[in-house]
């Protein structure tokens, strides 16, 4: 009936903020009372004279005041029975002794009688001993019985943990404390000697990283879960190889396990990707000065649907820019891009506009609406194979869309002008590169007339990138493969998405230099990384999913290089950072580039290969093109 208030019911909630500790204080006081009897018959061999019987009567009063008081003091009556750990048993332990000490110092003069200092002693031990048991029981014994119904339970997966140290026994721990976890952990292995043989959490060290084969077939492993934080990747890559020809999956703690304030659950653990497998240091940036770079600035990003483009908006989005602009053709992917945004930053003007960069007149009157002061161009025509049979379109798109875009930067007053380019630029073999590298010429030639200040950054290929090899791997794993590679032997450079962009930012905003080149470490065959593909997919290479080579396509190197000869004078500016001294265009630039638009526009693939290798003498086209 309305007005009238709740009634509660009894045994509900406001009974048990009381119910619980009221009974642990009375089990408590019967221990106490029970260890004090017990310390009186061991220490007069079973039988109580009549003296210290009177000492025992008169002297528990006090032992219980004093031991409830420092129970209740530390708080050990509100007793977690599910997550109480090691601080825990050490307040019980500082509790009980303040108690037998106030015990020892007061029975003189309250009681005036003491009873024997052997016989406090010995209570101590047994109360803290029965008080530690009589609160640790239930939880051993929970856990206990979810190891056996996790080991029971159908679709629990057998894991074992690489890594024996704190990360590994906060996992270890969340593992089985969870009922529903979906692992039953069978032991560790650590490569500290001073481990092998030891217990963690119930569990076994078993002994060095290398057993990791014997163990996984003698227990019957299907997951390996590394638990060492900032673990490098040759660690990683030899974790792998040990277990290549084994049917087990990976995940990893990440590697912002550091930032979490040592609290880890079995949540917070990824499948381990290619990405954990880059012959390299992770990259690291600082924040501050991204934001120093970034903050108040209008940004205007070209190519703003595609990876690096869409990055580059999530990035400097979280940087407080005043305004962020976003162009592309794309115009679903875009208006999706714009959503996510709006949605992470809800004061941000975000702007899409759907636009062709190789109109001029759209640039420039995107230009002139917007003043931006920072140009980030990341459209582009990417796909080897596909250029060299559209030759035109790479040229028309890579070359003067970049024109259009640096003018439009040009002609707007802003700041600076940020090229996305790429390795394939130097010495390039196919079309897409050498109308990357003409756009690094382009964007060079303008430099030198213009108060914006332009930069042309380059590096290699991007994991999980649109047309990446990875994302192509998995959809051929994910349908029983054959996992295609064109070359046992080729190479490349690689970097995930995040760090490119991030050292994009901070190269061609930070005023360094012309042509700027990201260190992106050693490359890596692509043969071993899709072997490695597979068998993070938990199969095995040529066993469960064969790989093929199908030949190097129209266009490719087996090998790509970041730097040219003549630009081999670098300079370490920052981490994974250098400055290139690159050639200056030839004195008939302009006439040449004419010379090579009139070729695109008309689609004559012969004319245009020629101007090319005008223009770069380096250019050695495929035989598709020659």
């Amino acid at each position: 009936m309305a007005g009238h208030a709740p009634v509660q019911r009894v045994g509900g909630p406001g009974r048990s903020l009381w119910f619980r500790p009221l009974l642990v204080l009375l089990l408590d006081a019967v221990i106490t009372t029970g260890a004090l009897f017990c310390a009186m018959l061991l220490r007069f061999d079973g039988r109580m004279p009549t003296r210290w019987q009177w000492a025992f009567l008169n002297g528990l009063p006090l032992l219980l005041l004093l031991r409830l008081g420092a129970l209740v003091v530390f708080r050990l009556h509100r007793w977690s029975f599910k997550t109480s750990g090691l601080s825990e048993a050490g307040r019980l332990i500082c509790a009980n002794a303040l108690a037998t000490l106030g015990f020892e110092v007061l029975q003189s003069s309250v009681l005036h009688t003491r009873a024997p200092l052997s016989v406090v002693g010995i209570e101590f031990f047994l109360t803290t001993a029965v008080m530690g048991v009589h609160r640790y029981a239930p939880r051993m014994a929970r856990l206990w019985y979810l190891d056996r119904q996790r080991a029971r339970r159908f679709g629990t997966q057998r894991a074992i943990i690489v890594g024996a140290g704190g990360a590994g026994d906060l996992l270890l721990r969340d593992l089985r404390g969870v009922p529903g976890s979906p692992w039953h952990v069978v032991g560790l292995v650590d490569d500290d000697p001073a481990k092998h043989g030891t217990l963690l959490g119930g569990r076994r060290v078993f002994g060095p990283i290398d057993m990791l084969p014997e163990l996984v077939k003698k227990h019957q492993v299907s997951q390996v879960l590394i638990a060492i934080v900032n673990l490098p990747s040759q660690r990683i890559q030899h974790i792998l190889n040990l277990c290549r020809n084994l049917n087990v999956g990976f995940k990893i703690v990440p590697a912002s396990f550091i930032y979490l304030d040592k609290k880890i659950t079995s949540a917070m653990l990824h499948d381990l990707s290619p990405e954990h497998l880059l012959p390299r240091n992770a990259v690291s940036f600082d924040r501050e000065e991204v934001h120093r770079l970034v903050t108040g600035r209008r940004i205007l990003v070209t190519g703003g649907a595609g990876s690096i483009g869409s990055e580059i908006a999530r990035q400097v989005a979280e940087h407080e820019p005043e305004s962020l602009v976003l162009v592309d053709i794309n115009e679903n992917e875009l208006y999706l891009l714009v959503r996510e945004l709006q949605e992470r930053h809800p004061k941000l003007p975000v702007s899409a506009v759907v636009a062709d960069i190789r109109d001029m007149a759209r640039m420039m009157r995107v230009g002139r609406k917007h003043a931006p002061q920072y140009v980030f161009h990341a459209a582009a025509h990417k796909h080897v194979p596909l250029m060299e049979d559209a030759p035109e379109e790479a040229i028309k798109n890579n070359v003067f869309g970049t024109l259009n875009v640096a003018r439009m930067a040009h002609a707007c007053g802003a700041e600076r002008f940020v090229l996305i380019s790429t390795d394939k630029a130097v010495h390039p073999s196919s079309i897409m590169g050498a109308s990357k590298r003409l756009a690094e010429m382009v964007v060079r030639d303008l430099a030198g007339h213009s108060r914006t200040a332009f930069t042309a950054v380059r590096f290699g290929n991007v994991l999980g990138s649109a047309g990446s090899v990875v994302p192509i791997f998995k959809r051929q794993i994910q349908r029983g493969g054959p996992v295609t590679v064109t070359h046992p032997d080729c190479t490349r450079y690689f970097m995930t998405i995040p760090e490119a962009v991030g050292l994009v930012v901070l190269a061609g905003l930070g005023g360094y230099g012309e042509l700027c080149i990201l260190d992106m470490g050693a490359p890596v065959r692509i043969a071993e990384l899709a072997a490695n593909t597979i068998s993070l997919a938990g199969l095995v290479p040529d066993k469960d999913i064969s790989i093929v080579y199908t030949g190097l396509r129209p266009g490719e190197k087996l090998a790509e290089t970041l730097l040219s000869e003549e630009e081999e004078r670098t300079q370490q500016i920052r981490n994974r950072i250098k400055v290139a001294q690159s050639p200056a265009p030839p004195a008939d630039f302009h006439i040449r580039l004419q010379r090579l638009w009139r070729a695109a526009r008309a689609g004559d693939t012969p004319a245009v290969t020629n101007t090319l290798r005008t223009l770069i003498p380096t250019y050695t086209p495929s035989k598709s093109q020659g």
